[in-house]
């Protein structure tokens, strides 16, 4: 590991791992929670290469490390085994509910996107090859590759299980033995092998044959392997439960106690509870299909096309399947789950835009198996590992499939047999008479949905916007300001506020200029801008500072207020994300700034360039400035 030497040398001079009581990471520190702060060697760790400072505030321990702190970081938890006391928490509060939805989302699931992405790739290569007469599927070949392919999604609520608690802040294996417990081939085929007991709620929409009861309580069955949503609901109340009995039961037996407690309660409440609710919301979503379909099949198609991943996601599309499947068992034909056709296609024009346009590294290695899996119909890898995380791709991918869906419904396209997905659902249009204007309609509707989403996501979504700006451009944006035209790199006022010295900050890892040369601000309102154009290349989760990548290869620091991290993101919204593209005056973060200075906080905000040694500062003098101003210039050494 890089750092790891550094972490072993910063945890024996803050007095050893006993002394640590928890460390957490800001945009440029560790900060620790020591047990006894006069153990530390502060003089030696201010001395140390790799560390900047230490300051001692707020009950804190503060080693400054700088840009790479999260990589010192995670040497350091890893170096004192800190993974339960020294994992950084999401403080604050988030933009909107959707926001932290997708939080909640990309959190549990990109442990597993590599994984998700390679098994999509082998299921869709299998079909292909049983399609093109290389496989057939008696074969031990395709059997094999097809358990590869196909065992991931089968067993994904324990795999979820492990994440999902883990994301919640529960014990990951307890995860596990739940999703273990909904997905056990016992329970499973009871159905399929035995005569209900009695059947509850006879003659409604949420009628449901019991086959088994729990100390009397009826248990209605549903089929958990390859869902979502039951496992994500039953991590999050069983790491509530986990958390409060760790609390409530003696130390001496809580080793065996809680998990014990914890798995009793909670997997009878998923069975009993959990899943008769996703059942009946399936139930609902399926018979609202087919009213809407009923009233018009373009209004249906939009409906369905444009709404099946969300489906999916939600684990609610088991109620369209077996509508589906019956249609085509009684009458020989089916309308609604060609409806769906388009929705992999709108996926893979989403990705491919995402996968030509974005520079982020990570993103680009996940588009490749995430597009091709989606063309084969598995769509997983590219819509929680690309489309549902960069928010606006997944935007488009549903409105490129509702358009799509409502052209199916125009065209009267219908299955005729039930087929695969993705391209391989295509020959289950064609009718015994032969290709019609449905088939074609179907076809076109597939490349409608694909190039919209593609075009949409490229010129729409954000995704790493290309801004070219001629010098005419640049110059009448200086001219605007109150400064003089120069052609040094402009970082422009992200307040509107006053100018002042570095050197007048409390805080000496920046104040003697070692985070970086700059200028202090003091804010006259709650609204941050971004100074320059560029990309978001840090944002802490309490959303307190903000590092911002110019196009010309600026770092840019901005720290909200002094020691302001400890209010854990309270009255703090941020308007970006890391990662995402910004524009010159764009509103990044907003902040309650009366309410700030009432908590006691200093709002003297550092603007500082973090890779210094590349520019040489020019600064303002001391004086009160306008947002979109100018604040310094950088001149290339």
């Amino acid at each position: 590991m890089k750092y790891e030497q550094l972490a072993k040398d910063i945890i024996e001079n803050v007095g050893g791992k006993e002394n640590v009581h928890s460390v957490v990471h800001c945009i440029t520190r560790l900060r620790f929670k020591l047990k006894d702060e006069s153990k530390a060697n502060t003089e030696v760790l201010k001395n140390m290469d790799g560390v900047v400072t230490v300051r001692q505030s707020g009950g804190q321990y503060q080693v400054v490390i700088g840009n790479h702190v999260p990589d010192v970081y995670k040497a350091v938890v890893a170096e004192g085994s800190f993974e339960g006391n020294g994992s950084v928490e999401d403080g604050g509060e988030k933009e909107n509910l959707l926001n932290r939805f997708i939080d909640m989302i990309a959190g549990i699931f990109t442990p597993i996107l590599g994984v998700l992405a390679a098994s999509g790739m082998i299921k869709g290569f299998n079909a292909l090859f049983v399609a093109i007469g290389w496989l057939d599927t008696e074969g031990g070949t395709y059997q094999i590759l097809n358990a590869i392919g196909d065992g991931l999604f089968y067993f994904l609520p324990i795999l979820l299980g492990y994440t999902a608690m883990k994301k919640f802040g529960g014990t990951p294996f307890l995860g596990m033995v739940i999703a273990m417990a909904l997905v056990y081939p016992a329970l499973e085929g009871i159905p399929a092998s035995a005569e209900p007991l009695y059947t509850l709620f006879t003659g409604t929409l949420f009628e449901s044959p019991v086959y088994i009861e729990f100390f009397g309580i009826p248990v209605i069955l549903m089929t958990y392997s390859m869902s979502v949503i039951p496992i994500i609901l039953s991590t999050f109340v069983a790491a509530k439960l986990e958390n409060f009995l760790a609390k409530v039961i003696p130390s001496v037996i809580k080793t065996f106690f809680v998990p014990m407690f914890t798995l009793l309660i909670i997997v009878p409440l998923t069975f009993i509870v959990i899943g008769p609710i996703a059942t009946w919301a399936s139930q609902l979503i399926g018979t609202t299909t087919l009213w809407v379909y009923e009233l018009s099949p373009i209004i249906a198609g939009a409906f369905v096309g444009g709404f099946w991943l969300v489906f999916v996601m939600f684990g609610l599309h088991w109620g369209i399947v077996p509508i589906g499947i019956n249609n085509v068992v009684t009458q020989g034909w089916d309308p609604i789950l060609a409806l769906i056709f388009v929705h992999s296609f709108a996926l893979v024009g989403a990705i491919a835009a995402v996968w030509i346009k974005t520079r982020n590294k990570k993103t680009k290695g996940l588009s490749a198996p995430a597009l091709i899996s989606a063309l084969f119909g598995v769509t997983e890898p590219g819509m929680y590992g690309i489309a549902l995380p960069l928010k606006t791709p997944f935007i488009y991918t549903i409105i490129s499939s509702a358009i799509g869906g409502a052209m199916l419904g125009y065209f009267g396209s219908v299955a005729h047999v039930m087929g695969g997905l993705g391209i391989f659902q295509t020959p289950s249009f064609i009718p015994p008479e032969g290709i019609d204007m449905s088939v074609i309609g179907a076809i076109l509707a597939a490349l409608v949905g694909t190039v919209l989403a593609f075009v949409l996501t490229y010129f729409f979504g954000g995704i790493n916007k290309n801004e070219s700006r001629t010098n005419e451009e640049a110059t009448q944006s200086v001219a605007a300001t109150t400064a003089p035209i120069v052609k040094n790199e402009v970082i422009c006022s992200p307040f509107n506020g006053t100018v002042k010295k570095l050197t007048d900050i409390a805080d000496s890892a920046f104040s003697s200029g070692a985070l970086g040369q700059g200028v202090a601000m003091e804010p006259a309102e709650g609204k941050l801008f971004s100074p320059v154009s560029g990309t978001i290349s840090a944002l802490f989760p309490t959303n307190h500072a903000i590092g911002i990548t110019s196009e010309e290869g600026a770092e840019i620091l901005i720290h909200i207020g002094m020691d302001t991290v400890q209010l854990d993101g309270k009255y703090f919204t941020n308007h970006t994300e890391q990662g995402s593209r910004v524009e010159r005056g764009q509103l990044l973060i907003e902040f309650d700034a009366q309410a700030i200075k009432e908590a006691g906080y200093l709002l003297t905000t550092p603007v500082v360039v973090t890779n210094q040694d590349n520019y040489e500062l020019i600064t303002l003098s001391e004086q009160e400035v306008k947002a979109q101003d100018l604040l310094f210039e950088l001149k290339v050494k």
